[in-house]
């Protein structure tokens, strides 16, 4: 896949380090020792750790807290599409988008043209760093046990993990949960399909003639050539 997103970033240099030692004995009393860094990333002036600098750390812990608070966090009422959040550790949250048109792009030797094309309903999963799309019959009664199938798009693996390539992935830590869905989207629809992962196809006909097929015209997806992936929605959630 074509890497679409640039490069930005803050850099951080390291203005400290800490090492922690603890007493060898049954109270298991630590002494935490701190050294500044110089210009070459080297410590320097060792000496024990401030209360100044105590306070500093606590801080800045405090900081990444309150910003793991906010990852997924709605900025107003549940947006309809959404199915499940989990914001713990990693953290991850379930979508689903209807049938719907959208451009597609592929690389020259697919013989496939980029254009708009009708997509069936699709089920999404996304971390922080990894993407799952999955295609439904329908959106209009989804539940736990809504069969899953195979999502009929490239660069998928079976269990419907999508391989971003060299598309830059940055997600925030405090990323709202509106923005944390349109990115994903972003980076899918606006990457590059080249190639199958697996030999199987994820459709019952040819894939590429499926696309050449449907690429730049009004014909809708048919639901009748998506492969069934043996997964409920339930399974997801686990």
């Amino acid at each position: 896949m074509k890497d679409i997103t640039a490069a930005f970033g803050t850099v951080y240099n390291p203005v400290k380090a800490l090492v922690i030692y603890q007493k060898n004995s049954s109270d298991k009393s630590i002494y935490v020792e701190s050294y500044d860094m110089d210009k070459n990333g080297y410590p320097i002036n060792a000496h024990p750790l401030s209360l100044k600098e105590s306070t500093q750390l606590a801080n800045a812990l405090d900081t990444c807290e309150e910003l793991k608070r906010n990852f997924l966090k709605p900025l107003g009422l549940l947006p309809k599409k959404v199915l499940y959040i989990n914001p713990d550790h990693d953290g991850y949250a379930l979508w689903y988008t209807p049938a719907q048109r959208v451009d597609l792009f592929f690389v020259d030797s697919l013989g496939i043209p980029n254009g708009k094309a009708s997509l069936p309903p699709l089920l999404w999963k996304a971390s922080k760093s990894t993407l799952w799309i999955y295609a439904l019959e329908e959106t209009t009664d989804i539940t736990e046990a809504t069969p899953l199938y195979h999502a009929p798009f490239f660069n998928l693996y079976p269990d419907g993990r999508v391989c971003m390539g060299t598309v830059s992935v940055n997600i925030k830590p405090d990323c709202l949960l509106e923005e944390f869905i349109d990115l994903w989207e972003q980076y899918f629809f606006n990457s590059y399909f080249s190639h199958l992962i697996t030999e199987k196809s994820p459709v019952k006909t040819n894939i590429i003639q499926l696309w050449q097929s449907l690429v730049n015209t009004r014909k809708k997806f048919l639901i009748k050539v998506l492969v069934k992936n043996g997964l409920t929605l339930k399974k997801l959630l686990l």
